[in-house]
């Protein structure tokens, strides 16, 4: 059974999300809250596997919310799910450790399989994120990027090969068709790309390569 928490200032939009996932038979909603102050406190009392946390909400913003609830619980999820579009908040979100953004208007179905994503360890990262995160990182990647991590190195060629392509925003399938591996494989590759480099989850991977100028427009950089 999956927890969640459910943060958004709206009465209404808290009593629609609480019923689009106690209608599936896998999700539980054990809390509401309705500022970011609250939804620091209850995720801490309750230690939900996931946070659907809006991001406009008073006393504090869902943004620092997330921040504050993975820094000390990095077994909870948050997911953004916000009214709002994607390119003024995707960027400090992420940044904030979020594993998941979605608007409000996705469909109820899509609301519950985001849920049950994040709560698997995966993250929610589709490409119009991808693309807004990674125009975000370019806008802001200083003229002489930073040396690679030595982390970096630990990488195979077929890794490097792997991350690149999952740093701009491809699928597992994608990637299974772009370099013609399985499934399993793939998601082998990507395992120990997020085990070698310290890392949550692939939207954090996306992250890292681009605080670090592992990543141009192009590609990855050459070593």
């Amino acid at each position: 059974m999956t927890t969640v928490l459910v943060a958004d200032d709206q009465a209404l939009v808290r009593v629609g999300l609480r019923k689009i996932l106690e209608g599936e038979v896998d999700t539980s909603v054990v809390g509401e809250a309705g500022d970011g102050e609250d939804a620091v406190a209850e995720a801490r009392r309750l230690r939900p596997d996931v946070v659907l946390m809006d991001i406009r909400m008073p006393v504090l913003d869902g943004i620092e919310a997330t921040r504050r609830i993975v820094a000390v619980q990095p077994a909870t999820r948050v997911v953004i799910l916000t009214t709002f579009g994607l390119d003024g908040y995707v960027y400090d979100a992420l940044r904030a450790g979020a594993s998941g953004f979605m608007l409000k208007d996705a469909p109820p179905e899509e609301i519950a399989a985001a849920v049950r994503i994040v709560a698997s360890g995966e993250a929610l990262l589709a490409p119009a994120v991808t693309r807004s995160v990674i125009e975000e990182f370019t806008r802001q990647q200083p003229a002489a990027p930073p040396e690679p991590p030595r982390a970096v190195e630990e990488l195979t060629p077929r890794e490097r090969e792997v991350f690149e392509l999952l740093v701009r925003g491809l699928s597992n399938p994608e990637i299974c068709d772009r370099l013609v591996i399985s499934d399993a494989t793939a998601k082998t590759h990507v395992g120990r790309i997020l085990q070698k480099l310290t890392l949550r989850d692939r939207i954090q991977a996306v992250i890292y390569a681009y605080e670090h100028g592992l990543v141009r427009p192009g590609g990855l950089r050459p070593d």
